[in-house]
């Protein structure tokens, strides 16, 4: 009976534990993306040029280290608003192009931002609702990203337009399938730290966005 109890008090507290990471990323979340806009929209106003591929990976994996580094204390939080506001800041440029100087620019700006709410929503309800156990596909996203990467990297050096539309649906695949992943990994207590968890799934977020509005631009041939 005594077995039963602590087996029944460990499950408890397991319970709590998880609900606490899914609710801190959470809120994490909503507050980075919402810095992310804000320094979108600064950097629009500014008219900021576009950052060189070099200084946008520089400073990307500089903070993404940073954030990892002092993921269990205080500086943690520091770097991951520093981390989403560097990718917020650059991604301004990209949102003057399509706004600016792309028909229906606007339109595809907004179609490209609903559509990447209602995947992310869907897909976190569905792994929330379900609990399914979705670490098993943890390597094959791995693989995936780093080959859509190395891919997306080659297309930007070679300007080569058809592989960056599809490193863009790849992109897209992926990033559903990291979702899943993740909450899975925060629901079943396989990620227990809520400042990495929110770093992956504020990528899952930017990368989509993004994804698709490459993908809609190209499609109506406004790209």
């Amino acid at each position: 009976m005594a077995r039963l109890d602590q087996t029944i008090d460990r499950t408890s507290a397991r319970g709590i534990e998880v609900n606490k990471v899914l609710k801190n990323t959470y809120m994490l979340l909503a507050a980075t993306l919402l810095f992310s806009a804000a320094a979108a929209g600064v950097s629009m106003a500014m008219g900021a040029p576009r950052m060189g591929i070099l200084v946008t990976l520089g400073g990307y994996f500089a903070l993404l280290f940073l954030t990892n580094k002092f993921r269990n204390s205080s500086l943690g939080l520091l770097f991951i608003f520093m981390f989403t506001g560097f990718l917020g800041f650059t991604l301004g440029p990209i949102l003057n192009v399509y706004l600016n100087h792309v028909a229906n620019g606007p339109q595809t700006v907004m179609l490209a931002l609903g559509g990447t709410g209602v995947i992310f929503v869907g897909l976190s309800l569905y792994a929330l609702i379900t609990r399914k156990n979705f670490g098993f596909i943890g390597g094959m996203l791995f693989v995936g990203i780093l080959v859509a990467f190395v891919a997306g990297l080659a297309a930007v050096l070679f300007s080569i337009p058809a592989l960056s539309l599809a490193v863009s649906g790849m992109f897209v695949l992926l990033m559903s399938g990291l979702i899943l992943y993740q909450t899975s990994e925060i629901i079943h207590g396989g990620e227990t730290n809520y400042i990495m968890a929110t770093v992956t799934l504020y990528m899952t977020v930017y990368n989509l966005f993004t994804s698709l509005l490459h993908l809609l631009g190209m499609f109506g041939g406004d790209d």
